[in-house]
């Protein structure tokens, strides 16, 4: 495809998300800690790009992630809940199913979900999951210029990594390399994480116009989940979990997009085809679950956003939209 124009939009073609920054390889990257009923509990906290405020996240199945993670029973309960893709597509079939369209109001009335944005009103979608990948109205995620978020999430970076540096938190042992299932590229890499929640729009987009030579590599893996809760007990998460991942390439050099998988995520749908791609066209979705795009460039190839450096340096997420400029090719 040719190039694409500045004031293009992702509307049924949508996307949008988020980037880390410069020091924060090694740090933590959620918020506060509380102290309640005699446990702690951390409060996650990200920076809301618009508006430049801090925002306390909601966390949809707070209670159940916080049983699998931060209790000895819950976590017993590891390699059936998410060493198998069994529970995640016992729950997409049930999201699957018309009777779950009951759960969609919830859903849209979370804060950040933004249901008015859907090309459709609720009450014209046949399931839970047919809500969740749901495109959106034209112009609701403007393309911006330079290189921008493939996705709407909470964008962290990584700046100056190298393929043997514990990824992405204080605590992991994997690395980028087992990321890559032992195939990373040679080098040093600048990393932007998006991670996106469940009240997030689902489809994710090429950040920039390239083309892919390659077909998508899928790596099996785990099922477990991205949520801040989790990944604070379980950092190894993007090593671990299934991922596909393929390979751009663009005028400013080859760049990676890793889709990760997650609990409750059954399928990682890629919809793209051909070979040439402009920036915005949409690349695939995620079925029901919170789910991550990683992007690995070769370092000092993208200068990212001051402000998403400094807020990753503090150890910060910064909410981003799809198709949002997070970045300008050197």
């Amino acid at each position: 495809m040719g190039k694409s124009k500045e004031n293009k939009s992702i509307g049924k073609e949508s996307m949008g998300k988020r980037s880390i920054g410069e020091e924060s390889i090694g740090k933590e990257f959620m918020g506060k800690e509380s102290m309640g009923k005699g446990r702690r509990c951390e409060v996650v906290e990200y920076v809301d790009r618009a508006s430049g405020t801090r925002v306390v996240e909601s966390v949809m199945g707070d209670g159940a992630l916080r049983f699998a993670y931060e209790t000895l029973l819950g976590r017993t309960m590891w390699p059936v809940l998410f060493g198998s893709r069994i529970p995640s597509a016992l729950l997409g079939r049930r999201y699957d199913s018309p009777r779950s369209r009951r759960d969609i109001a919830h859903l849209a009335s979370i804060p950040g979900c933004r249901a008015e944005e859907a090309e459709k009103p609720i009450s014209e979608y046949a399931s839970f999951n047919d809500f969740f990948t749901r495109r959106l109205k034209p112009g609701a995620r403007p393309v911006g210029e330079g290189f921008v978020s493939p996705a709407d999430g909470r964008l962290m970076l990584y700046l100056g990594a190298d393929a043997d540096m514990p990824f992405p938190l204080k605590g992991a042992t994997r690395t980028l390399r087992e990321v890559f299932d032992g195939d990373a590229p040679p080098g040093a890499y600048d990393i932007a994480v998006v991670r996106l929640a469940p009240v997030d729009y689902h489809r994710f987009h090429f950040p920039f116009d390239c083309s892919t030579p390659d077909p998508v590599r899928v790596v099996p893996g785990k099922y477990h989940s991205v949520n801040p809760i989790a990944l604070l007990r379980y950092p190894d998460v993007y090593a671990d979990n299934e991922r596909q991942i393929v390979k751009c390439r663009a005028a400013f050099g080859d760049f990676y997009l890793v889709d990760v998988g997650a609990f409750g995520v059954g399928t990682i749908v890629q919809t793209y085809s051909g070979d040439n791609h402009a920036k915005g066209d949409e690349k695939g979705y995620f079925k029901f679950g919170g789910s991550t795009v990683i992007i690995v460039l070769r370092a000092g190839a993208v200068r990212f956003d001051d402000d998403l450096v400094q807020n990753s340096a503090a150890g910060l997420e910064t909410r981003v939209l799809c198709g949002e400029k997070i970045g300008k090719p050197r």
